[in-house]
């Protein structure tokens, strides 16, 4: 792909995710604070949650989400990791991740450029330091909603094989491969399929 090419490319793949967050934002806006609402009155603490991640060319961005577990989770039981059946959960953030409710804040980080509707999803620095040679590759995209792991086993993959189909999509990606992407994931939404409570310590809440 020549630099020419790869611009066209890239300023297609930002139409694509503004003319989506203004497509999804009657949606996305009241499903948010529907669940954020629930959220508050299930447990004490804030709906809404911040994280620094690493995004392109590894610079660290604050990531938005929904909160699915109980306040400062972190300090309890298993710290970093969620283990099957973590009673940290509550019942709207188990529901929430199910269905992947809980990243629709994400919209907002896709709006200021950070993310992208497709990507690899981010990463906590610790993740990137620790496996630098696939990293190399994934980072030179923007992080995403949904990506290549999503849609061939979500969290039911292991570590090396989710950043594997992250390393491939960051080589090979296109913007009709996003769409396809994009309509592949509402089915394994739909179906809740490859989602697992045991995740690993990029997806605890702290």
């Amino acid at each position: 792909m020549t630099r020419s090419e790869a611009g066209g490319s890239e300023l297609a793949k930002r139409a694509l995710d503004l003319t989506l967050c203004a497509l999804s934002a009657p949606l996305v806006l009241p499903v948010s604070l529907a669940l954020g609402l629930a959220i508050r009155l299930e447990s004490p603490g804030g709906a809404l949650f911040r994280q620094v991640r690493v995004g392109r060319h590894g610079q660290d961005f604050t990531v938005f989400k929904l909160r699915t577990m109980v306040e400062n989770a972190e300090h309890i039981g298993a710290g970093l990791y969620a283990e099957a059946n973590d009673p940290r959960f509550t019942k709207v953030g188990l529901f929430a991740r199910r269905f992947s409710l809980d990243e629709l804040p994400q919209v907002l980080n896709i709006l200021r450029g950070e993310m992208s509707w497709v990507g690899p999803r981010p990463a906590l620095r610790l993740s990137v330091e620790a496996y630098p040679e696939p990293y190399e590759a994934i980072l030179q995209v923007k992080p995403g909603l949904t990506g290549l792991a999503q849609i061939n086993g979500r969290n039911a993959l292991v570590r090396s094989a989710r950043l594997a189909f992250d390393a491939e999509y960051a080589r090979t990606w296109t913007v009709l491969g996003d769409i396809q992407i994009l309509l592949k994931t509402f089915r394994v939404v739909l179906l809740g399929e490859g989602q697992l409570n045991d995740q690993s310590a990029a997806d605890v809440e702290q």
